[in-house]
């Protein structure tokens, strides 16, 4: 069975999900924002938590070391752990992120691949100790991915967290299941950057998607959480 899917993001007042820009605010700052979508983050009780890769990027540090003599590697995946209590997930479609160690924060990691990537990409990251699914399908759709997530490692509730282009890749093919909403008391203003979803024209979302509403709570520093169902159109 598909986890249950919960896009989890924190946006300014006009959308954008990059605080660099953002207006200052009396009732708090950066720091105080993140520590609130942390906190948030928790009570949402994901057993995994997925981003894409440039959003991985940030967070992987590593530079790339293929084995010197890469022995057979497993397709169409590896599981270097099954029981770990929290997962880290991201696409790499092309296999361009490198890892300093085998875990986010602790989170064991799981990187989604293209049918495309070199075995000697796959023989680094069994040597590192993290697991990895090669989709067998270069449009790499997530459902029977997220399917095999839930029946090998029993991942049942997962939170998708950015940035726009994954968020509006899953939410086009019909896989996310609640929007979870942060706004900050913050403005950003700038033209032509990332918003919280970004879906090709082509893929449109006109008639495909309804949001449902739930829940919206006051929280610390001005934020405001809203909580949304997300329905077939």
């Amino acid at each position: 069975m598909k986890p249950h899917v919960i896009c989890h993001m924190m946006v300014s007042l006009d959308g954008r999900i990059h605080p660099s820009r953002w207006t200052a605010s009396p009732d708090g700052n950066r720091q105080d924002w993140t520590t609130v979508y942390e906190g948030v983050h928790g009570t949402l009780a994901g057993d995994a938590w997925l981003v894409g890769r440039v959003t991985m990027a940030e967070m992987s540090k590593g530079t790339a070391h293929p084995p010197s003599q890469p022995e057979k590697v497993a397709r169409p995946h590896h599981f270097a752990k099954r029981d770990a209590g929290s997962y880290a997930l991201a696409f790499d479609r092309s296999g361009k992120l490198h890892f300093a160690k085998a875990d986010i924060g602790g989170d064991h990691l799981v990187v989604l691949l293209g049918p495309g990537v070199p075995d000697a990409h796959l023989a680094e990251l069994a040597g590192d100790g993290i697991s990895y699914v090669v989709a067998p399908d270069e449009a790499m759709a997530p459902r029977p991915l997220f399917e095999l997530l839930g029946r090998e490692l029993g991942i049942k509730r997962l939170l998708l967290e950015g940035g726009g282009n994954v968020n509006g890749s899953l939410l086009a093919a019909g896989v996310v299941d609640e929007l979870s909403l942060l706004v900050a008391p913050a403005i950003d203003g700038a033209v032509g950057v990332t918003g919280v979803f970004e879906v090709p024209e082509a893929a449109g979302l006109a008639g495909k998607v309804r949001l449902r509403f739930v829940a919206s709570e006051a929280l610390a520093h001005g934020v405001v959480h809203l909580r949304y169902a997300v329905e077939a159109g």
